[in-house]
């Protein structure tokens, strides 16, 4: 089971609302505990949309005849960063139904010659003929919250259910999509891709759109014998295609193959530290640049009242140059650094050992300062490392970037807010003017973190310790630069991982995501990385209707939640949506990924209800509902919107009881509303963590995360050790903590079979989150311990229902004896959350049947 507890308690502050589109690329959901059952996440997938997965608490019993699988390979800590190729990298997906961890598959490196890229083989060889692919619904970058489209427009608009779909458009997968060496042919009336649904004429080579319905010519290319060799164009015989143009940008350029790592990175350090928290920060950065390839380029900053980058050109000795912190750095001061005699950047190769020296070399606070008094001047640390980043192109005309070879990355330490100098707020929340100083500064952060993105350059802030930091004030910095914040207990072991992951994680630049749907469907809403673009920032064409999103970053860990409805009924049988986005890779390379789905459109309710793929309309109500919890109160009030929701959900799509006023939920949406229940009582809405900054946090990471970290985040999942090192899933329900399963208090005694159990928790728990990024914190306890109620908080408290309805989900409940039976249903919290049951008939509703 995942799950977050709380930070050391910090003081309360405001959350930062989160605008239409909300950010935070990867998002590591709740915290693993590994206690009574081994609880794990499975890597994270695409994100918004309803769609296929039922990888947690189903209503029915528990099948403890399930396969068994064997213990988990043992973890490795710092697992090796995966070399992608450019093209198509290999993060398989994760079943959905078992533990079964996705393994990380590597291809080998492209073929580059003098920058551009060739593919294996005869590069005359015309490919041999795909067969047709159907319409695509097992798509790794889409998934719809129902396979087939409903025609009456009333009933598919209605908003409590909704319609819509979880795009990664981002998202690597093995084998990868077709590769296309040439510019996309495109519809020249509303700007949609030729796609294999297109109407191709094959005596003339025209070819109907399928979003506008107009004639496009060819210039004859598609004029072939039959419609068999059509074929031959992969776009025309695949749903998803990526088309690759090579060293457009830098004649020239070689990618680094050998590393996810092309682009500098520049750490930045909290000077005002303790000596406890900076012994804990020293050991995570020596273990972070042992950890580095050896051709990343580093570069190192510390920053209190002044900012001072450090000189790799001394050798053993550590030197650095001095800027103020209470002003940004001015043209004249970044241009002496740069054209100095100063090193502010080199490759680990070569300064390694330099690096060593100056962690060693840092000292705690030494003033008798509080905390959260001391002066932290983070806004002119980033503007410093962004002028050295940019070099020589400061002096260019606005408008014209240099570009550095892929995404680079800025990671600041930090233990406590920005207090000083651009950007900074009040030291103390009841300073007369805190609230405009503090709107003040986050319009400013929100400027610097769109000046970084511009600039290909990713901010992530990485805080840790017990003084608050100001989310409000940093958040708008790190999401508009396309990079995340996060919060940790302290600077040790899960800080260190996130740090190695940060850095390693490929990321695509300059994205620009559009959306077309068929003339009967309509974009309302979309949330993820990203803001809707400007009209200049992208073709347009004489009847496009797309919608346009700037994307801060490409990260195969984000996904989009694509909220649609129908304009009128639909009379046509299908329903077409293409999604196209158009990045630079990690290599420079432009790729312009489209992916083209279709979907039936049906007349009868029941059809379209068998259709709704429960767990991807979850995920994207479940989205919908947290962006509009800015607040505390705004979250209280989303979880009455939850139970409205529920209601109008049976009403509209579900029947009345016979001689009942009580409504039953449609059976096929009967994992629905427990998925809604774990949501309202969860980290995101809830007060399982504790503070209002950390909520914030989380909200941001779930806005933008995977469908299976989303998933993951509204409905933990549990697994259970069975004795000779095998696990199974089981619903989270307390009663599923049965006295004689590895989850009981009876077999705390046998140590040494508690020891093994334990161990082979927590290497699943490990296993299950080492590609995660976040990597989530993992806990182990005993049951009764405090720590053990996070974990029974976010199990449903099933041991308050009737007996029938205990032994309806669980019949092996049957077969204690009294004694046991008592004894378990004492060995419960008692707290006043109703169960899933008492809460769906106190909205006079039937829960729904076990399964």
């Amino acid at each position: 089971m995942e799950e977050t507890p709380p930070r050391p308690q910090q003081q309360p502050q405001p959350a930062h609302a989160s605008p239409p589109f909300p950010t935070a690329p990867f998002t590591p959901p709740p915290r693993v505990f590994t206690p009574a059952a081994a609880r794990g996440t499975p890597s994270p997938a695409s994100g918004p949309g309803p769609g296929p997965a039922h990888l947690s608490t189903p209503p029915g019993p528990p099948v403890f005849s399930s396969p068994l699988r064997p213990a988990a390979v043992p973890f490795r800590t710092t697992p090796a960063s995966p070399h992608p190729s450019p093209f198509a990298a290999g993060y398989p997906s994760s079943s959905s139904s078992s533990v079964t961890t996705a393994s990380l598959l590597t291809s080998s490196a492209p073929h580059f010659l003098n920058g551009a890229f060739t593919p294996q083989g005869d590069l005359a060889t015309a490919p041999p003929p795909r067969p047709l692919q159907g319409d695509g619904l097992d798509s790794p970058y889409v998934q719809f919250s129902a396979h087939k489209v409903l025609k009456q427009k009333k009933l598919l608009n209605a908003p409590s259910l909704g319609f819509g779909a979880l795009v990664s458009p981002g998202r690597e997968v093995s084998p990868g999509p077709e590769v296309v060496e040439r510019d996309a042919r495109r519809c020249l009336n509303c700007g949609a891709y030729v796609n294999m649904y297109c109407d191709v004429m094959v005596d003339s080579g025209q070819w109907q759109c399928v979003i506008c319905k107009k004639l496009n010519g060819s210039e004859g290319e598609f004029r072939v014998s039959s419609k068999q060799d059509l074929l031959q164009w992969p776009e025309l015989a695949s749903t998803t295609v990526d088309y690759v143009q090579v060293g457009n940008r830098r004649p020239g350029f070689v990618p680094v193959t050998d590393s996810r790592v092309s682009g500098p990175i520049f750490i930045l350090i909290d000077e005002c530290l303790d000596e406890a928290n900076l012994q804990h920060l020293q050991g995570s950065l020596h273990a972070f640049v042992d950890s580095l390839p050896p051709m990343a380029k580093i570069g190192i900053i510390t920053y209190g009242r002044t900012v001072s980058v450090y000189d790799f050109s001394e050798g053993a000795a550590v030197s650095a140059d001095v800027l103020p912190g209470n002003k940004s750095p001015t043209s004249e001061s970044l241009k002496a650094l740069i054209y100095g005699t100063g090193v502010y950047m080199s490759p680990i190769h070569a300064s390694l050992p330099v690096a060593h020296t100056i962690f060693s070399s840092l000292r705690p606070y030494q003033l008798s300062v509080p905390e959260v008094s001391r002066d932290r001047c983070i806004g002119a640390a980033v503007e410093v490392a962004l002028g050295i980043i940019q070099g020589p192109s400061v002096e260019l005309a606005r408008g014209i970037i240099k570009r550095s070879g892929g995404n680079c990355r800025i990671l600041v330490c930090a233990g406590g807010p920005s207090t000083f100098g651009p950007g900074s707020v009040p030291h103390s929340v009841q300073h007369p003017n805190y609230a405009y100083l503090e709107k003040t500064a986050m319009k400013w952060m929100e400027s610097l973190g769109h000046e970084a993105q511009r600039h290909s350059t990713v901010v992530d802030i990485l805080c840790a310790g017990t003084c608050p930091v100001r989310v409000p004030v940093l958040q708008p910095l790190a999401k508009c630069s396309g990079g995340v914040l996060l919060l940790h207990d302290d600077f040790g072991e899960a800080f260190g991982v996130n740090l190695q992951r940060a850095a390693t994680r490929a990321a695509g630049s300059h994205g620009l995501f559009e959306i077309r749907c068929s003339d009967t469907m309509l974009v309302t809403q979309v949330i993820g990385p990203g803001e809707e673009a400007s009209p200049d920032s992208h073709e347009s064409f004489k009847r496009d209707s797309s919608f346009c999103i700037q994307m801060h970053s490409v990260e195969e860990t984000q996904s989009f939640s694509v909220s649609m409805e129908t304009k009128s009924d639909i009379k046509n049988d299908f329903a077409y949506f293409q999604f196209a986005v158009r990045y630079s890779n990690i290599y420079q390379a432009e790729i312009t990924r489209v992916i083209t789905m279709r979907l039936q459109t049906v007349d009868g309710l029941s059809a379209y209800l068998a259709s709704v793929q429960e767990d991807v309309a979850s995920v994207i109500i479940g989205k919908r509902t947290v962006l509009r919890a800015r607040t505390a109160s705004d979250a209280s009030d989303m979880k009455l919107s939850i139970d409205e929701r529920v209601k109008d959900i049976a009403f509209k799509f579900g029947s009345q009881a016979p001689k009942s006023k009580l409504y039953r939920f449609p059976k096929e949406l009967a994992s629905l509303p427990e998925c809604l229940f774990h949501l309202k009582r969860g980290p995101l809405l809830g007060s399982i963590v504790g503070h209002e900054d950390e909520r914030s946090v989380l909200r941001n990471l779930f806005l933008n995360a995977s469908f299976d970290l989303s998933l993951r985040m509204m409905a933990p999942r549990c697994i259970m050790h069975r004795e000779g090192g095998t696990f199974e899933e089981l619903p989270a329900y307390d009663l599923a903590m049965q006295s004689n399963a590895a989850v009981g208090a009876e077999l705390a005694a046998q140590e040494g079979q508690s020891a093994a159990a334990l161990a082979a928790c927590r290497t699943l728990a490990e296993e299950l989150s080492e590609q995660r990024f976040p990597a989530p914190r993992i806990l182990s306890f005993k049951e009764g311990s405090s720590q053990a109620r996070y974990f029974v908080s976010r199990l449903i408290p099933a041991h308050k229902d009737p007996t029938y309805e205990q032994e309806s989900r669980f019949p092996q409940l049957r077969t204690l004896t009294p004694e046991r039976r008592a004894r378990l249903k004492s060995s419960f919290i008692n707290f006043d959350d109703h169960s899933f049951c008492e809460w769906m008939r106190s909205l006079k509703l039937v829960p729904p049947e076990p399964s």
